[in-house]
């Protein structure tokens, strides 16, 4: 036998106990009243009458007789003071139209055999409808509710028409359960709206909706498409953990505050063309099942999506300040096109390939209208970071390298780099070689150049040393090279090549021989460099030559004879040349600069000079013949590193 109500209770019996509310000063309740007591108190309400009927069982004809005995002749509407329904039994359907409560009305427990409206009627006071059950649909359309809403742990098998012009308190919706559609377009919130643990089963529709403070979503399932287009949240809006079996739709929504999905589940897309938002829009361990558009957003502020997972083919459209996709999983193929953002890929798993492409443009919707969020003013999107990132799947198209941060990045050499991929260059001084670098280099480069032009690394981040940027620097040549841009793989190479010479690890050997290679002619990369050097020992060979090469006479040839018998023995014997004597100033003649530039050219082009040296001239062109077509070489290598393709 179920336990007695805390109210007196009616004393008629047929199976069981009631629960209704006694009627004094009767014994019964107003459904086991006599005809005649039912009459007599029905005849002493008036307009503004309090009612108790707690735990009553009505039927549609009673409730009529109720609400009969307390509508107001000036307006035609029942007008009610304290309204006590709970645990009433409603047999049929429980129809409140346009009616006036002007105190407290409360449903709690209350059980609708059918449906119930409340369509047009105003409450001034609190609306408590917590733990009612309804079997059919209910409706509240434009009503007005002045006080709160407590619709927690309600249940409707039907659908909910909940379209009211505002809530003047908190709107308390946990864990209700709506079997069909809910809708709350054009409802005004006046107060906290909590919407934690709502069950959906069709289609959530908040059109228009004016949130004025916190609203929450937390652990919503809505089984169907959720519809917020034109929605406006003053404060914090969460959708944590929420479920969303269809699309999610945000056009032209506000959000002063931002927005968060964290933990949420979404299966259809999610838009947000046109909307407007401020502060943060978080997507953190949200999961993407079917969603095949993300977007367009654009805004000012963040759009995070670390640690969430795209389970399908997904295209990102966003326009925000800056995109957070720390150990974000694209478990398919995705196209992320991006403008105005920094971009953070710190520990992104791409299981497919996934494309991350720069858009210098005001990001445009289906509808082929230019985007009226607010985007910010730089155009152009910055990749800050790849670190702890498989590569093997990524593609760059237009994105500034600038900041990146490429160590403990793997298989940077599948990397596909295309379009304008700008890097941070070398600081533009006399001494640094014009080049395109990683930002990690100069952060290495500022700890031993203090005030030279090279970016210093934040305080707190630890300085990366030659050793580990060297096989960065060779990934990314690779890369360059499989895609067929040999020039601009040369960078790489000369950042590979300054690595090794400065790597502490490496041998006293191979760092002397590399100084060596860097200073002739930049790593075989520097062509004027190299031409520079060629120069410069060409004039000095041609000095050398003129100074102590040439022999002071050319040696003429003698030829002496032997008789003996009826035979003539002739000897031609040629002397050897002598270096040339007298003061330095008197061997800088016209004439034998000619025939030193012919020496040296015939020698180092022609490979032999025809000419008769001194022994220091000799010397001299054997040295010539070994570094000058070396040099020549390397300038050629400079040279077709920057034209070939």
């Amino acid at each position: 036998m179920p336990e007695a109500p805390d109210w007196p209770h009616c004393e008629y019996a047929d199976g069981g106990l009631c629960r209704g509310r006694r009627v004094e000063p009767h014994a019964a309740c107003l459904a086991h009243l006599g005809a005649a007591e039912r009459a007599t108190y029905l005849a002493g309400l008036a307009p503004g009458s309090d009612l108790d009927h707690r735990g009553t069982p009505f039927t549609p004809r009673l409730l009529d007789d109720l609400l009969t005995a307390v509508r107001d002749l000036s307006t035609g509407r029942p007008r009610l003071g304290h309204v006590l329904l709970d645990e009433v039994q409603f047999s049929g359907d429980a129809r409140f139209d346009d009616a006036h409560v002007t105190g407290v009305a409360s449903f709690g427990g209350a059980r609708f055999g059918g449906g119930v409206s409340c369509v047009g009627t105003r409450f001034e006071g609190d609306l408590r409808f917590g733990e009612a059950k309804v079997a059919h649909d209910a409706w509240f359309d434009g009503a007005e509710i002045l006080g709160a809403a407590w619709f927690h742990t309600a249940e409707i098998v039907g659908a909910l028409r909940f379209a009211v012009e505002s809530i003047g308190g908190n709107a308390v919706f946990q864990n209700l359960v709506v079997g069909g559609d809910a809708t709350f377009s054009g409802t005004e919130f006046l107060g906290i709206a909590l919407f934690t643990g709502v069950k959906i089963g069709g289609t959530a529709w908040f059109n228009d909706a004016k949130f004025r403070q916190d609203a929450r979503f937390t652990k919503a399932s809505l089984a169907h498409t959720a519809w917020f287009d034109g929605a406006w949240f003053d404060r914090d809006a969460r959708f944590d953990s929420a479920t969303m079996g269809g699309d999610a739709s945000f056009h032209g929504a506000y959000f002063r505050q931002g927005a968060g999905f964290s933990g949420a589940e979404i299966t259809g897309d999610a838009g947000f063309d046109g909307a407007e938002i401020h502060g943060i829009l978080a997507f953190r361990k949200a999961t993407f099942e079917k969603t095949a558009v993300l977007g367009p957003l654009a805004f000012a502020g963040t759009l995070d999506l670390s640690g969430a997972v795209f389970r399908s083919a997904v295209t990102i459209e966003a326009a925000a300040r800056e995109i957070r996709c720390r150990r974000t999983r694209w478990s398919t193929t995705a196209t992320l096109r991006l403008s105005h953002a920094e971009v953070d890929l710190t520990d992104a798993v791409l299981d497919f390939p996934v494309s991350v492409t720069g858009r210098p443009r005001p990001v445009v919707p289906d509808d082929g209208e230019e985007s009226t969020g607010q985007e910010p003013a730089d155009p152009g999107v910055r990749l800050t970071s790849l670190r702890g990132v498989d590569a093997a799947q990524l593609a760059l198209n237009e994105i500034d390298l600038t900041h990146c941060h490429f160590i403990g990045a793997v298989h940077l050499d599948q990397l596909r780099l295309e379009g304008r991929c700008p890097l941070p260059p070398s600081p533009e001084r006399w001494r640094w070689t014009r080049r395109r670098t990683l930002i990690e280099e100069h952060h290495w480069r500022a700890t031993r150049y203090a005030a030279s032009g090279w970016t210093p690394g934040p305080a707190s981040a630890d300085v990366p040393l030659p050793t580990v940027l060297a096989p960065v620097y060779r990934q990314l040549r690779k890369a360059l090279e499989d895609g067929r841009n040999e020039p601009g793989a040369a960078d790489f190479y000369y950042g590979e090549m300054e690595m090794r010479r400065h790597d502490p690890e490496s041998s006293r050997g191979e760092r002397a021989l590399l100084r060596l290679y860097w200073a002739t002619s930049g790593y075989g990369l520097r062509a004027t460099r190299a031409l520079g050097w060629l120069l410069l020992a060409v004039t000095a060979t041609v000095l050398a030559i003129m100074l102590w090469g040439l022999p002071q006479d050319d040696p003429k040839a003698r030829s002496t004879g032997k008789v003996s018998g009826d035979s003539i023995t002739l000897v031609t014997d040629t002397p050897d040349p002598t270096g040339p004597r007298g003061p330095y100033r008197g061997r800088v003649t016209a004439k034998r600069f000619e025939k030193s530039v012919r020496v040296v050219v015939n020698s180092v082009v022609f490979r032999s000079s025809g000419q008769q040296l001194s022994p220091i001239g000799t010397y001299v062109e054997m040295a010539s013949r070994i570094v000058e077509p070396a040099l020549l070489g390397l300038a050629a290598l400079a040279v077709r590193s920057r034209v070939r393709r």
